[in-house]
């Protein structure tokens, strides 16, 4: 009989499902991937590809003609027809990998028919999610709930259909413990990060640059971005000179509260493909990022591997790569003066002369090979790997 094979399920494109799937289809056990893009993975032959091109092309539509929530909200709500899609796919025997609310009946059907489901836990539980971040919007009487309703109570229904959470840290591997899944079926599952393009740049840094400040991911509540802003408000009464990097990534429920800090020295990053993201961040100083809600948050590595040390949270599972007074600081969520205090800290290195940006980080568990060499063996401990 032959060895049962995966099948990945995930309307949006991700890093983490390339990485997937190269690595089960380098050992012949991916049956597909099926993606609601036009485009594959790259490296993946056609015949283990499955593409829904309809899907991204709707998304794309909500999302040019829609507010930012309501196109979210419009795009969840297509995962029910993602879900029956992938659903006529499948074999009996099959496991699946797949997220929160994408493929709910593939996970009960993969059940009934002798296979086993892989949660891919990015994020905390659902439950976990919405507690905190209700928690957040009635902090910041935002009207939106922290992600749509409909999406909520169907990634908590999915989760009495998962056998096992990959989960991306400590952090996320807690909440689902609180919940009762047992620690046998929670599988630590670290992204990788692509190391050839996130690197530190060469040579001391340049003595008339100001203290720069950088955060590359969205704007938002569940970021802490209000927690950003003030800190550097904080920040800039010491250190005048003081600058601040975003991307323009601006949700909703952030825009009435960035209208008021427009007086910070902020400097807007335009359009930066992510092949080119180590740019902004090789000309920086420190990397901060005080999310209340990120199951693994890839530019906290990403700034590491870049040699910037890096402020966040717990609650953002890069926590775990970050030694204090070394490579970082992991301060409490909603503190801007602790994340003010720990800048000031490092600021006192950084403007020394001779600094270089090396802060010294363990990489080799960010790279592929150590990504692949890790999850096939944790698939040969359980005995789905010959």
């Amino acid at each position: 009989m032959p060895t049962p094979k995966f099948a990945i399920a995930s309307p949006v494109h991700c890093s983490l499902y390339d990485a997937e799937a190269v690595a089960l289809n380098k050992h012949d056990l991916l049956r597909f991937i099926a993606m609601g893009t036009r485009r594959g993975v790259t490296g993946l032959p056609a015949d283990v590809t499955r593409l829904l091109p309809a899907f991204g092309l709707a998304a794309y539509a909500a999302a040019k003609t829609l507010s930012v929530y309501a196109a979210e909200s419009f795009r969840l709500r297509m995962h029910p027809w993602f879900d029956r899609w992938v659903l006529k796919q499948l074999q009996p025997g099959d496991h699946i990998i797949s997220s929160y609310g994408y493929a709910n009946e593939c996970f009960k059907w993969v059940r009934q028919h002798g296979g086993k489901t892989f949660l891919d836990g990015g994020n905390s539980h659902p439950d976990n999610f919405w507690t905190i971040l209700a928690e957040e919007h009635r902090r910041w009487k935002c009207p939106y709930p922290p992600m749509p309703r409909h999406h909520y109570q169907r990634s908590v229904a999915m989760m009495e259909h998962v056998d096992y959470v990959l989960a991306a840290s400590k952090f996320v591997a807690q909440s689902f413990s609180e919940r009762g899944f047992k620690p046998e079926q929670l599988l630590p599952h670290l992204r990788p990060v692509k190391l050839s393009v996130f690197k530190p740049a060469a040579g001391e840094r340049p003595k008339n640059r100001p203290l720069t400040l950088i955060s590359t991911g969205a704007l938002c509540l569940r970021k802490g971005s209000p927690y950003l802003l003030e800190a550097v408000r904080l920040i800039q009464k010491r250190i005048p000179g003081v600058r601040l990097l975003l991307r323009k990534i601006i949700h909703s429920d952030i825009k009435p509260i960035l209208a008021k800090y427009d007086d910070l020295p902020i400097t807007w990053l335009g359009y930066v493909p992510y092949h080119e993201l180590a740019k902004p961040l090789q000309q920086s100083d420190i990397f901060i990022l005080p999310s209340l809600e990120d199951g693994l948050a890839l530019t906290v590595l990403e700034a590491l591997a870049c040699g910037l040390p890096a402020v966040t949270t717990p609650n953002t599972g890069a926590s775990d790569y970050i030694q204090a007074g070394v490579n970082g600081e992991v301060v409490p969520i909603r503190d801007p003066q602790a994340i003010a205090e720990t800048v000031f800290k490092w600021a006192e290195k950084i403007l020394a002369p001779g600094w270089q940006p090396r802060i010294q980080t363990n990489l080799e568990p960010l790279s592929f090979e150590h990504f692949e060499k890790t999850f096939i063996g944790q698939l040969r401990a359980l005995g789905m790997v010959s």
